[in-house]
């Protein structure tokens, strides 16, 4: 366990001012702001191609930074090489020397620093016992799976007692069962030392349950920053309400009816009609996206004034709960039920939108209406 006092030299602030990053003409993330705080956990979330891995290294060193300031712990960064930004990083592709053991591997960096051998031995021997690695020191990298390199190499970033930790999609790698031990591993690890950690990933759940704090880009942009629980429950724009959350939200175009006490949405071939509240952010005929995860859609009472009519078309089982295609008029949705409700399933059913799960996005700019 790591002493209250060491815990404290570890925890930086990491701040990114007016951001981006230009190969000649052609630019690749977009002027942005960003602010990591002391000891948090911050996920990089987004396809392929949208300058997430791009932005960690022009935090790490190992790209220029075209325009703005990166600040570690308050001092610019911009022109100090890698080796003096106090950063450990974790590739995707675990980069061990084979012809070492895991020891040695672990040791290298630190041989470079000229630490003495017990410091050496010290830091390996905690970083070991935290990943499980032991009984494998004297090994060699091919004689280990890899989940194991993988623990090895955050070992390595581990002994270096950095200020900030930097992943770069560590467990894309490996199998379904590997991913999910890892991502406990790395949950725990962060609880253990609170060292800053900005972990780049295109997989929503590794984002969502290991971070804090989740930016979620696209295109070079920054699209949302947030908790994992605001930016599922308030996704700021279609593209991120279709990025967060599976199975995928459904989403229908509707057009804005005002019927005195309450508005409703007419789409095509259905109704659904909002709670009674203020929706500052409706007019009358605007045309609008509903949002809905699979999750918020219920079957309902045949006799309920607020149902809507839906046609079976298929239904997949997912352990204890069902996944359910229906059409609503002319517009196929998913339905999510538990395997007690399949019974309920029929031909033909009504079913209803959770009234205070619903997401409205403009159609023409696909953000988030006010209010909505």
């Amino acid at each position: 366990m790591l002493q209250h006092s060491e815990r404290k030299t570890v925890m930086a602030e990491i701040v990114l001012e007016r951001f981006s990053k230009s190969y000649g003409s052609v630019e690749v993330l977009h002027e942005f702001d960003l602010t990591v705080g002391k000891g948090e956990f911050v996920a990089l979330l987004g396809p392929s191609g949208c300058g997430k891995s791009t932005l960690l290294r022009m935090i790490a060193g190992l790209e220029d930074i075209t325009s703005g300031t990166l600040y570690i712990d308050g001092a610019p960064m911009n022109d100090r090489p890698a080796r003096d930004r106090d950063i450990a990083m974790v590739f995707q592709n675990y980069a061990l020397y084979p012809h070492m053991t895991i020891y040695n591997n672990m040791a290298f960096g630190l041989r470079r620093l000229g630490l003495a051998r017990e410091e050496i031995d010290r830091r390996i021997t905690r970083a070991a016992s935290m990943l499980g690695l032991d009984p494998l020191l004297a090994r060699l990298p091919k004689q280990l799976s890899g989940g194991q390199q993988q623990r090895v190499a955050m070992g390595r970033a581990l002994v270096k007692t950095p200020k900030v930790f930097l992943f770069d999609e560590p467990l894309s790698n490996l199998d379904a069962k590997l991913r999910d031990q890892l991502r406990i591993e790395i949950k725990k690890l962060h609880k253990l030392i609170k060292t800053t950690t900005v972990f780049v990933t295109h997989d929503q759940l590794e984002a969502m349950t290991l971070a804090d704090k989740v930016v979620v880009m696209k295109d070079g942009r920054v699209e949302q920053v947030g908790s994992p629980t605001q930016v599922y429950n308030e996704p700021r724009s279609v593209f991120v309400s279709r990025f967060i959350g599976s199975p995928a939200i459904n989403l229908l175009p509707v057009r804005v009816v005002n019927d005195g006490a309450r508005v409703r949405l007419e789409g095509d071939g259905f109704v659904v009609r909002l709670p009674q509240r203020p929706h500052a952010g409706l007019r009358p005929d605007q045309e609008v996206l509903l949002g809905i995860r699979p999750r918020d859609v219920r079957i309902a009472d045949p006799l309920s004034a607020d149902g809507i009519c839906a046609r079976f078309v298929l239904s997949e089982t997912m352990g204890p709960e069902t996944l359910v295609q229906i059409k609503v008029g002319d517009q196929e949705i998913s339905m999510l039920v538990d395997e007690s409700q399949a019974p309920e399933l029929s031909e033909s059913m009504q079913i209803m939108f959770r009234p205070d799960r619903l997401h409205l996005f403009d159609r023409l700019t696909e953000l988030r209406l006010a209010g909505c």
